[in-house]
């Protein structure tokens, strides 16, 4: 099971989880390093998906898919 983990890495390359963690047995990781700080809470995986998935979402088939919950939600 791939799980994301939040932590902190320090100039000496220290890193530190902001929460504790418990594993069966040792486990392979990759690490990202972010801006110092987030962008307003808005979540880096819905931005970096954003235009691929709008190229899918925004079509006239996808409306006609969804529609009924418009209907429902307007009654």
């Amino acid at each position: 099971m791939i799980q994301t983990l939040e932590a902190t890495i320090d100039e000496q390359g220290t890193v530190r989880l902001l929460k504790p963690t418990h594993l069966p047995a040792t486990r392979r990781a990759r690490v990202v390093v972010l801006e110092e700080t987030p962008i307003a809470a808005i979540s880096e995986t819905a931005l970096l998906s954003e235009r691929a998935l709008a190229a899918d979402w925004n079509r006239p088939e996808e409306d006609a898919a969804w529609s009924h919950l418009q209907r429902a939600q307007s009654a």
